[in-house]
């Protein structure tokens, strides 16, 4: 049977059971309270709760962030609520326990510090007007838990459970309370009847004047007169026994000896027959013991155990008692029942309150013997603000008002006492009480605490926080001073209270002050003649004048400080001892969103009412949640606002994963700012632990949406001239507008930004959304009104268009047969009209695991959830697109098409009339989902009854990119024309098919894709812009233009691609005529960097050969020269002036025509690369065309071998796609291998297949001719015989890293660019050291195939100044992992249209995991090629890779083995659709295989295929054969 071992699990369990919500106070996110771990269990279990109505909602919130605030909000609005907590919190929330009091809360507190408690916490809040309960044992801890549930259910009133779990933690494991019992004990009416009767009060700063209270007869309302109710309990051995098993001996000779209240007998306080009427009063104390008492009552009954106000055990004639709050009572009990008869404590009784507020002293006398003459009361109260302890003073109150000769009654402040020392107290208490004058407050115990007690908890900064403290640390260095710096030493401060803005404003203004001292002192040592030499004097001099100007006080700093090294006087010594002084200091204070809350911002609110010259920096971290947006209580205060308020200070507000730059910027000028200057830095997390990309995504959220606008604010802007408000986002909230509005700001940055204006003068919020659906649908129902028919409502779901595009179609089919017909998305159509309608017909794709595609997830979580609808009048179809081979495993196969499947039950189980059974598209059958669809749709129109209909029209055929491209004037399209439409941030679908030859792809952030439908906007589009860049050869001029681009008009970041070329992302609309103009006075272009055109020409890089790389360079550039497009729409649409005149720089415009291409350019794109033996960096393989640079004996260039028909491009579980290695045609010379490429081209252009863009890349095309033939029709054309290819050797196909010298003297240096990405963060700020580098360097900048980088050319005379540039920014750093150091990843999530899992974001994760046992292993310095895409389309070149992750679905990949190392061979099949976990047991023990089994130079992608883990892939077409992993319907 299940048993609870600690106080935590038994008090987390009952608060589980009896609550809608529990807020679980935590030291932080990531460390678990006693409580947490096993209410995040019960949630993570979806174990059900009996009061909730779902599951209950587990609310983790940081004990430093005002934490009881967190209770109105659920409260006020019919929650249950409990919180589990500590009581260092307590007397902080004193404000909030008044109003608390009177709401049925409950609040489970363990005292601390734990094995030595300070219960002047308890006793500091004993008048909040809460019912408090105390438990000692295990099992109380339970019971008492279960009864302040029951209790603050029944009398409304808010109920604190307090106890010391170290004092149970010996106890024996219990039972769990039975679920019955719970459920009889609870008042579930009282429960309902709260949960129906939300407040209205929304005030957190004034009394809202509730008060509990109960409603009774009137006759009762007067006289009524509790009785007076006790107990004594003697033991026959007159001996008292410990907790818990003294208990259960006491309940079982009781006997009659106890009185019951009339309480037990029926809780109802009206018991009148006659019709009366009724008044409510406030609950009085008799009331609640009424209740209790009750409560008991039943437990007693079921369980045998009993419960009072207090009880008392030992003898029933003792003499002598102690009454105990706060100790050890079982630790007494044990040393009392031991006693010898000489003992003085020998035959003592033992008094605990177990219900200590209210306190029902009338209760204590008659439970106590009459013979009792003198009681020790012991308090382990600590913080004592009276001179008697709170209990002496209950106490004596109580037993004094009961008349008769009241006892003697001694109080003693108690310290740690443990097992060794309690036979010394009790004897040190005893001869106190018993003397004629016996002392009062006496201490017994060490009051100090136990000397290796527990510790408190240890305030820490969340280490992604650091990230904030690393910027600081780059911007500011020596001159940073952080006033409340964890860890620092504060003179016997404790860390809470110095890590505190009030501690550390203090402590700024102390310093200002010792450094105006500090300047006196040196203008009087400059003055005086105490110095050995004169120079010091003169030093001084120059920098008093200047102490006031933080950069040039710094820049004579160090030169004062070594003139005074080299003086050696004792005035230079004694300046030297506050040397930090001469650095005028950027003084700061740090701290995190508790300071937003009414307990943290006190310290806030000096600072910038003092004016003074602090900076801080408040790190929030709370995510973008619509609790957080639509927090009615605005329990958070606005900093931000609040400073701006003030009208004296600067005030930013940053995000560092949203745009790092600004970051900067803030500081700098909030360092330059003299006045308080407030930096509000976004950093959202669920948990400390969360990973930077969890961080980044729900930053991005949070910025889009306007819940953390990124802005900067100056009060003396306008004196500068310069605008005091710069809005840098998109987005603002409210609160923010109003504030701008106030003083015509807001106008002003509409004027500024005008493109922004529609954003900041929107409110946002799902009734936007559900407008929007509700005039669309009466738009278009109105257009119907006058058409004959029956109506016909299609909604789709869909997530790559095909069920769209079916939808769509099927509408109109359905209106050329006479229906009114109606197409909309699922989440576009207003959900009440669904029982209205007469046919319904619903088409829906399936994505990830058999989830409903995002347009339609809203629309189906109402339907599934919903008891509402009445559907009998509706008749339905369903149709369902899926892939039955998509999850290969049979436990899986639950998810093919399930979305359809779902949906067609649940619209049966809601009463709707079937027309058709569930049709399936399958992408396995011959003609994929159109094979179910053309038997589902007669079927559809037989059931409407327009099956027979004749004289239906011609159907267009779907247009297709063939159509597009020729219909574009040689690519013009609309491009043009779209991009000055300024009501939406994207482009027309055809336009969007046709930039991709202008380099540019329209993206939308994937990210905030959720939020921003919610919010009824768009998806946030941007572009992401590709460079034609030849062989990948960029000059340090080029660089800095590049950079510029990415900063100013792109998102901040870089992506050098396995293209060798420049890629930008996040490019809005708007800015993309700037950037292509951009990119073209960089002598550079984007034309044909994407499309159907033979793309950017790769070819190796090879720094230690310099000059046979340029002569191979120079023919990549002849290629790429002669193969480009020769059209002048790219001319006209991007680079013409406002003159409407061409401005192009690089090239000449040429006539409108495409010699080479046509008016349909080629049937699919083209991919060309060069490589450089034995460096197989570009993967020659993998390319429609693949150069082998062949040497001559001379060692120049001779010539090329060359490969056709190499390819990526795969469709997941469409075996008629497949990759494949290039085919060897022959060898060329050099000089003509630029019109080979074109003849090669041609041919393709003629032959490949324009129907079916899946069959169209060259490596089909060379398949269904055969390797012969295509070669004779490229001979035809060319005029000339391949000549026999020449012998070559490739020893790789990964990057060499770190310093290397050419032929020529000459030093490369090759950078680890993780994924290509070049961006800053605060650890590492690549972005900006490159720029430094670009600044200096006087050679080239290579980009490699791998994404990685090369510093190329650098002289030995400048090599040591580049050395000491590379390791100032760190990028002189190239120790990581064989594993790592050969990885590539494509870009995929967020702006990847086609991604369907992560890729660039998690492979360095994966890895990081992975590289514990590659260290083990003894495999760090082993290459092993690893390479991750998010879809099948193949951007790293995955499939030749030794081991490979191909997205599948969110969070799920094909794993590949067996490529190989040089890149010459594809990989295979392992295992399909596995996670993180399955990933990682499959990699950890394969690579400790790998280490112990291998065979001298045997590579991991060979050993693979040794062992018989998986078949080696011998040409492209048995890609999908003998994989290790069978398909499930293929099994036998």
């Amino acid at each position: 049977m299940a048993s609870i071992s600690t106080a935590g699990e038994a008090v987390a369990r009952i608060a589980y059971l009896s609550s809608d919500v529990i807020i679980s106070v935590q030291p932080s996110l990531a460390t678990d309270s006693e409580f947490s771990s096993f209410l995040r269990s019960y949630s993570n279990n979806k174990a059900p709760g009996l009061i909730a109505k779902d599951l209950p909602e587990i609310l983790p919130v940081r004990h430093n962030e005002d934490p009881l605030l967190s209770a109105f909000q659920p409260i006020r609005s019919g929650k249950i609520v409990s919180v589990t907590t500590t009581s260092t919190i307590l007397v902080k929330s004193i404000p909030h326990l008044y109003k608390l009091a009177q709401y049925p809360v409950v609040i489970h507190v363990s005292v601390q510090p734990s094995g030595y408690p300070d219960y002047s916490d308890i006793t500091s809040i004993r008048q909040s007007g809460f019912t408090f309960l105390q438990s000692e044992s295990l099992q109380e801890a339970q019971d008492i838990a279960l009864t302040a549930h029951a209790l603050a259910l029944k009398s409304g009133k808010g109920v604190i459970h307090f106890f010391d779990s170290a004092n149970v933690a010996g106890d024996k494991p219990i039972s769990y309370e039975s679920r019955d019992l719970v459920k009889q004990v609870l008042d579930l009416d009282a429960a309902g009847a709260f949960q129906r009767s939300p407040t209205g009060e929304s005030s957190l700063y004034a009394d809202d004047g509730r008060v509990a209270s109960l409603t009774v007869a009137r006759s009762q309302a007067i006289g009524i007169n509790g009785e007076s109710t006790g107990r004594v309990s003697p033991i026959n051995d007159g001996k008292s026994l410990p907790l818990p098993d003294r208990a259960s001996a006491r309940e079982s000779s009781e006997g009659s000896s106890r009185r019951e209240s009339s309480a037990t007998s029926g809780i109802s306080l009206s018991s009148a027959t006659s019709v009366e009427s009724l008044m409510s009063r406030p609950m009085s104390s008799d009331d609640i013991y009424k209740f209790v008492s009750h409560i008991w009552a039943i437990v007693k009954e079921v369980t045998g155990r009993s419960y009072d106000a207090f009880e008392y055990t030992g003898p029933s004639t003792a003499e002598t008692a102690l009454f105990l709050f706060g100790a050890d009572t079982a630790l007494f009990a044990k040393e009392i029942d031991a006693a010898s008869s000489s003992d003085q404590y020998a035959n003592a009784g033992i008094i605990t309150a177990r219900l200590y507020r209210p306190w029902l002293g009338a209760t204590l006398a008659p439970l106590l013997p009459k013979s009792i003459k003198k009681i020790a009361v012991l308090e382990q109260v600590r913080r004592k603000t009276t001179k008697w302890g709170p209990l002496l003073l209950d106490l004596l109150m109580s037993l004094k008002s009961s008349g008769g000769n009241s006892p003697i009654i001694v109080g003693h402040q108690l310290g740690y006492i443990n097992e060794s020392t309690v036979r010394q107290a009790l004897r040190g208490v005893f001869q106190n009480l018993l003397s004629d004058s016996p002392i009062q407050n006496l201490q017994i115990g060490n009051l100090e605490g136990p000397q290796a007690g527990p510790q408190e908890t240890k305030l820490a900064q969340p280490g992604l926080e650091n990230a904030y403290m690393k910027i600081l640390n780059q911007v500011f260095g020596q001159r940073l001073h952080i006033a409340n710096q964890l860890g620092a030493s504060h003179a016997g401060i404790s860390q809470e209270i110095s890590s505190s803005p009030e501690y550390g404003f203090g402590s700024l203004v102390a310093r200002k002050e010792h450094r105006k001292r500090f300047i006196e002192e040196v203008q009087s040592a400059a003055k005086s003649r105490d110095f050995v030499t004169d120079v010091p004097q003169q030093w001084l001099s120059k920098w008093a004048l200047e102490a006031e100007d933080s950069e040039k006080a710094g820049a004579l700093a160090s030169e004062v400080i070594a003139r005074l090294s080299n003086d050696g006087s004792l005035v230079a010594t004694k300046l030297l001892s506050s040397k930090s002084l001469f650095y005028k200091e950027s003084p700061w204070l740090i701290g995190s969103d508790a300071w937003a809350y009414d307990l943290g911002n006190s310290g806030v609110h000096h600072v910038l009412a003092s004016g003074e010259n602090i900076n801080m920096l408040i790190v929030d971290s709370q995510p973008y949640s619509e609790r957080a947006a639509a927090d009615a209580a605005k329990r958070k205060k606005d900093i931000g606002l609040y400073a701006m308020n003030f009208g004296n200070a600067y005030v930013a507000s940053v995000a560092v994963y949203s745009s790092y730059t600004q970051v900067l910027e803030a500081m700098i000028e909030a360092d330059k700012f003299d006045g308080p200057s407030v930096v509000l830095a976004y950093l959202p997390y669920e948990k400390e632990s969360d990973s930077p990309l969890t961080v980044l995504q729900e930053t991005k959220k949070a910025v889009d949406l306007g819940y953390w606008p990124l802005y900067r604010w100056d009060p003396r802007g306008d004196e500068k001239g310069e605008p005091n408000f710069q809005l840098d986002s998109e987005r603002i909230k409210k609160e923010l507008e109003e504030f701008l509005k106030r003083d015509n700001y807001l106008s002003q940055l509409m004027k500024r930004h005008p493109e922004f204006s529609a954003n900041l003068s929107a409110s946002y919020g799902s009734e936007v959304r559900q407008l929007q659906k509700r005039k669309a649908k009466d738009a278009y129902s109105k257009l119907l009104e006058g058409l004959a028919g029956d109506p016909m409502t299609v909604l789709f779901a869909s997530d790559n268009g095909n069920a769209e595009n079916l939808a769509k179609r099927l509408a109109n089919r359905g209106k050329a047969r006479g229906l009114k017909t109606l197409v909309m998305a699922m989440d576009d159509y207003p959900l009440e009209d669904f029982g209205s309608e007469q046919n319904v017909v619903l088409i829906t794709s399936t994505a990830g695991q058999g989830e409903f595609p995002q347009n339609g997830r809203t629309f189906w979580e109402a339907v599934r959830d919903s008891t509402d609808f009445d559907l009998a009048t509706v008749n339905f179809a369903v149709f369902s697109l899926g892939d039955s081979h998509y999850w290969p495993r049979k436990e899986d196969k639950i998810y093919y098409n399930k979305p359809g499947k779902d949906l067609h039950a649940r619209l049966l189980t809601l009463g709707g009339k079937p027309l058709t059974e569930c049709g399936l598209g399958d992408d396995q059958d011959p003609d994929g989902f159109q094979t179910g669809y053309s038997e589902w749709e007669p079927k559809l129109w037989q059931a409407l009854g327009v099956d027979n209909i004749e004289g239906l029209p011609e159907e267009p055929p779907p247009i297709t990119n063939e159509d597009i491209k020729a219909a574009s004037n040689y690519l013009r399209g609309t491009i043009a024309e779209g991009l000055k439409d300024e009501t939406t941030a994207a482009i027309s679908a055809s336009d969007q098919q046709l930039t991709k030859f202008h380099g540019t792809y329209m993206q939308d952030d994937r990210d905030l894709r959720d939020e921003r439908k919610a919010q009824g906007l768009e998806p946030a589009y941007s572009f992401m812009i590709r460079c034609r860049l030849p062989g990948g050869v960029a000059t340090p001029s080029q660089w800095l233009q590049m950079d510029a681009i990415s900063t100013t008009l792109g998102n901040e970041t870089m992506k050098l691609t396995t293209r060798q070329t420049f890629q930008f992302h996040g490019v809005v609309k708007g800015k993309l005529r700037p950037a292509m103009q951009a990119i073209n006075r960089a002598l550079m272009t984007t034309i044909a960097a994407c499309g159907d055109v033979n793309r950017n020409v790769m070819c190796s890089s090879l720094p230690e050969h310099s000059q046979y790389h340029a002569e191979v360079h120079a023919v990549s550039k002849r290629i790429s020269d002669h193969l480009l497009p020769a059209t002048t729409a790219y001319h006209e649409i991007w680079l013409k002036d406002e003159n409407d005149e061409k401005v192009q720089v690089a090239g000449n415009a040429i006539v409108d025509h495409e010699p080479l291409y046509g008016p349909t350019y080629l049937p699919r794109k083209f991919k060309i690369t060069i490589a450089i033996p034995p460096h197989n960096d570009t993967d020659v393989y993998a390319h429609d065309i693949g150069l082998i640079a062949i040497r001559g004996s001379d060692g120049q260039l001779e010539g090329f071998n060359v490969l056709a028909g190499g390819g990526m491009g795969v469709t997941h579980n469409n075996k008629k796609t497949y990759p494949r290695t290039g085919s060897v045609l022959g060898y060329v010379p050099k000089d003509v291998t630029h019109i080979v490429c074109e003849k090669i081209m041609l041919v393709q252009r003629d032959h490949g297949d324009r129907k079916n863009r899946k069959h169209a890349r060259l490596k089909y095309t060379i398949d269904d001719m055969g390797v012969d033939v295509f070669r004779g029709k490229v001979e035809d054309l060319w005029g000339e015989k391949f000549q026999e290819p020449r012998p070559f050797k490739f020893d790789s196909n990964i990057d060499t890293f770190g310093w290397q010298k050419d032929e020529r003297g000459m030093n490369h240096f090759t950078f680890f660019i993780e994924n290509g990405r070049i961006e800053d963060t605060a650890d590492f700020p690549m972005k900006t050291g490159l720029v430094e580098v670009a600044k200096v360097h006087k050679g080239q900048f290579r980009l490699t195939g791998n994404q990685h980088l090369i510093l190329s050319g650098v002289s030995d005379e400048d090599l040591p100044a580049m050395k000491e540039l590379l390791a100032k920014y760190k990028l002189d750093n190239t120790n990581f992992s064989g594993l790592r150091l050969s990885s590539s990843a494509c870009v995929a999530f967020p702006t990847c249209g086609l991604a369907m899992a992560e890729s660039e974001r998690y492979l360095p994760e994966l890895i990081t995991k992975l590289e514990g046992v590659i260290e083990e292993s003894g495999l760090r310095q082993d290459s092993i090629v690893m390479r991750m895409t998010g879809c099948p389309n193949g951007c790293a070149r995955p499939w030749l890779a030794e081991v490979a992750f191909v997205g599948k679905a969110y969070g799920a990949y094909n794993m590949y083995l067996g490529g190989g190392y040089h890149g010459q061979r594809l990989n295979k099949l392992y295992r399909s659709s596995i996670k993180e976990d399955e990933i990682l047991a499959i990699m950890k023990p394969l690579l400790k295989r790998y280490a112990a089994e291998r065979e001298e130079g045997e590579r991991f992608g060979d050993f693979c295929i040794r062992v018989g883990l998986i078949n080696p892939t011998t040409e492209g077409k048995t890609f999908h054969d003998d994989t290790a992993e069978v398909e499930s319907d293929e099994e036998a």
